[in-house]
């Protein structure tokens, strides 16, 4: 097994204190205690708590742009498509719900560079969503008069899962990963034509 290198840990410990207390209520010293380290620790690998914020940010944003990407890429069938990538990325959500929060929720707290590059990123995995949303209307397997707004919701019904998923519940990340890929399917899919 890997050592967990003294960075990490640090991560590690930032995502737990903001995932239980906000940005803004979690201290530096907080953070460093949780990791088991000093105060000037922190320093000697972040230069600030936003720089931390940044990193899981960062990791957690790439993270779930290649979850997206990988899913677009898996078939070529625009339904099957569209069910995979609401599938996975509810999934990611769900079980990374503690990084997810902090991903979705303490984005103003980056500074303005940061935030320019994370919100370059957001809009990354909302193109992914409208192309594969495009491809389907083209081929007319699925039915969709507004692609931004359905891009948007369809990433929406993942993304809110951070804010009450708890691993410990009666649902597992599966089960509402399909709940929610089959209710995406229903949305967008193309009616059939009637049998004559």
């Amino acid at each position: 097994m890997t050592p967990v290198t003294a960075r990490q840990r640090l991560i590690d410990a930032a995502v737990e204190a903001f995932a239980e207390n906000g940005f803004t209520g979690t201290t530096t010293r907080d953070i460093a205690s949780r990791a088991g380290m000093s105060p000037a620790a922190v320093y000697v690998h972040h230069d600030s708590k936003e720089s931390l914020l940044y990193s899981v940010s960062l990791s957690g944003h790439q993270n779930t742009l290649a979850v997206i990407e990988q899913s677009y890429a898996s078939t070529d069938d625009p339904v099957e498509r569209v069910r995979r990538m609401v599938y996975d990325f509810t999934r990611w959500h769900a079980e990374n719900s503690r990084v997810g929060r902090i991903v979705q929720y303490e984005f103003h707290a980056l500074n303005p560079e940061h935030r320019q590059e994370i919100a370059g990123l957001r809009r990354s995995i909302e193109q992914c969503m409208r192309t594969a949303l495009e491809d389907g209307v083209k081929s007319n397997a699925l039915q969709i008069d507004d692609i931004p707004g359905t891009a948007l919701a369809l990433l929406s019904l993942g993304i809110d899962v951070v804010r009450w998923f708890d691993p410990s519940g009666t649902r597992t990340a599966e089960d509402l990963a399909e709940l929610y890929a089959r209710l995406a399917v229903h949305m967008v899919q193309a009616d059939s034509p009637a049998a004559g």
